[in-house]
Parts: C-alpha cells; sequence; structure tokens
C-alpha cells in the first residue's frame, strides 16, 4: 500500500512539469524543424536527451556544420550542473536504492524534476521517482513530436511566432533571478558582451557558433565564480 502511494505521489508532481514540459518541446519541436531537422530525428533527440539548454545548443551547433567536439563540449559544459544535481538527489535516496535504480533514474534528472524531488522530507524511493519522471518524459518526447510536425503544416508566420517561445523561455528563466541578485546581472550581460564581440568583430568571425557558445559560458561562469563566489553558510552550535 505504502508503494501504490509513493508511485501515485509522484505521478500527481509530475503532471505540473509534464505541462510545462509540453510547451518547451513544442518550441523545440517547431525551431529543428525550421532548420531543416527531420521530425524523428527531433524526437529522437528529445526521448533521448531531456535537456532544453542543450538540445537546442546542439541543433544550433549541428546545423551550423560544427565539428563533433564542439558538440560534445558544449554539452558537457551546458550540463556539468546536472551532475551536483545527482549527487544531492543520491543523499536522499532509500537505502533499497540499487546501482540499476541510480543509473536509470539519472537520465531524467533535470532542474524541475530536482527541484520537486529534493523539496520535500521525506526520503526519495526508486517507485517515487520512476512515476515523478514518467509523464515528464512523455511530455517532452511527444511535445517534439507534435512541434516538428506541426511546422510543416502551420502557416508560415505563426511558425516564426511560435519560434520565439524559445526566447521568452530563456528570459524567463533568468529574469527572477537576475533581479534579486544584482551578481546575476552583471554576469548575464558580461556573457552578452561577449556574444556581440564574436558577432561583430570581423577577427573572431572564424570562431564557429558551437565554440562561441562555449567561450561565452566559460569567460562568464569564471568571471562570476572570482568575483562573486557564493559563500557557504556555517552553523554555529549555541
Amino acid at each position: 500500500m505504502k508503494s501504490d502511494n509513493e508511485f501515485r505521489r509522484g505521478l500527481i508532481d509530475g503532471i505540473p512539469i509534464g505541462l510545462a514540459y509540453v510547451a518547451v518541446s513544442f518550441a523545440f519541436g517547431i525551431s529543428g524543424a525550421s532548420k531543416g531537422i527531420p521530425v524523428w530525428a527531433l524526437t529522437l533527440i528529445s526521448a533521448t536527451c531531456v535537456t532544453s539548454a542543450g538540445q537546442f545548443a546542439a541543433i544550433i551547433t549541428m546545423t551550423a556544420g560544427g565539428s563533433l567536439v564542439e558538440l560534445v563540449l558544449s554539452q558537457i559544459i551546458i550540463n556539468l550542473r546536472y551532475s551536483i544535481m545527482s549527487i544531492a538527489i543520491g543523499q536522499k535516496l532509500s537505502e533499497k536504492s540499487t546501482l540499476w535504480n541510480r543509473i536509470s533514474m539519472a537520465f531524467m534528472v533535470t532542474d524541475e524534476i530536482f527541484a520537486v524531488s529534493c523539496a520535500g522530507r521525506h526520503e526519495i524511493t526508486p517507485r517515487y521517482f520512476y512515476a515523478l519522471m514518467s509523464i515528464p518524459w512523455i511530455s517532452w518526447t511527444i511535445g517534439t513530436l507534435l512541434g516538428a510536425t506541426a511546422n510543416t503544416l502551420l502557416p508560415l508566420i505563426l511558425r516564426n511566432a511560435l519560434g520565439l517561445a524559445i526566447y521568452g523561455m530563456l528570459i524567463g528563466i533568468i529574469i527572477p533571478p537576475a533581479r534579486q541578485d544584482k551578481h546575476i546581472t552583471i554576469v548575464i550581460i558580461l556573457s552578452m558582451i561577449v556574444s556581440l564581440l564574436f558577432k561583430y568583430i570581423k577577427a573572431l568571425s572564424f570562431i564557429s557558433s558551437g565554440f562561441v557558445i562555449i567561450i561565452c559560458t566559460l569567460i562568464a561562469a569564471t568571471f562570476g565564480a572570482i568575483l562573486f563566489p557564493v559563500e557557504e553558510e556555517e552553523t554555529h552550535e549555541s
């Protein structure tokens, strides 16, 4: 009975994530299809990756003729945060979790699933996590399929409008934390400036878009880590 409750709770917790994933993956499907990537390839990418920023960066690199090295390096840098999230989730896993459970669950460690699974005080069981990840995975895959298919059916003006959804999503991600912390705002502005330098300085035009993403990320992240380090809160016993 307890296992059934955990599975049901996981499904319920995954519904809001799944609904949000449909919208974002729909935009990814439209964006990828507009660049000439086949519907089946886009659907396969979403079914096996489940990383919005990584997937959008990947189609930019692929369609711009980037190398495999660029693609791999950009994905490692963009998705490096998931390794930290996986460690945090691992600390809350129940003792009955096997090595296979840890490996298979790591596939669906995303920002939203990490936040939901670690928000509660209860331990994370494989049954709960599998239920939590199921609806978001289905939504992410189907959303991409629908978006990629719709790109061939919708009028051009509507496809272009929906293609702007990714920019709205990115703005929605960075604005709230930037408003709360001016340091984040500075790092964001720095990354924008570096990106503009690569675009408008002819001497840097030989660098491909894939490596531009990598360089901008590294410069901005290093700048922020050195000048604005996150101080750990120390707890003192009274």
